[in-house]
């Protein structure tokens, strides 16, 4: 579904949205990696992301290059919930409202009643993000604990240290 770009600077841009397939994993990785900081999966897991949750993913392509993409899963235990689990856009391409885009994008083809993201405290960009949606869906976000840091292996076993993931949830989304 191409879309165009509401920065007159990037206007004659083609903004496509697409689920991610089997050929976009290594792209989907490799923008993982760029940000900085997500939590970075191997290629593999991306991979098998294209294959089996590719209905509730996208991948945003800026004149058919890769520029972003969201992950997501509808949650077995509660179907009517899409977990988005990572929103990463490359940094060449910020500013162009990629992220709120292919977030739209997902909600709209998942079908789904209530979405749920874990962000960490420190990162208001998410928070925002996510924020925008329950404003575009007149609905409410509420923010609970979830994976406490004392969940997350020790720092002495895996050289990072890992905060807290606060659980955001909106409900109800509007069905498309």
């Amino acid at each position: 579904m191409p879309d165009s770009a509401d920065d007159p600077a990037h206007s004659g841009e083609e903004i496509e949205l697409r689920a991610p397939v089997l050929s976009d994993g290594a792209a989907l990785w490799r923008i993982a990696e760029g940000t900085g900081v997500l939590d970075v999966n191997t290629p593999y897991a991306y991979l098998l992301w294209t294959r089996d949750f590719a209905t509730t993913s996208v991948i945003a392509l800026v004149d058919g290059r890769p520029a972003g993409f969201i992950s997501g899963y509808l949650r077995p235990s509660d179907p009517q919930t899409l977990f988005i689990w990572q929103v990463a856009v490359d940094s060449e391409f910020r500013g162009r409202r990629l992220a709120s885009r292919m977030l739209a994008d997902v909600v709209a083809r998942s079908g789904a009643r209530r979405l749920e993201t874990t962000i960490t405290a420190d990162n208001t960009a998410s928070i925002a993000l996510f924020t925008g949606l329950a404003r575009d869906h007149d609905a409410e976000i509420t923010r609970s604990d979830l994976f406490t840091e004392d969940l997350f292996p020790a720092q002495q076993e895996t050289g990072e240290h890992h905060a807290a993931e606060d659980l955001y949830t909106v409900e109800p989304l509007r069905s498309s």
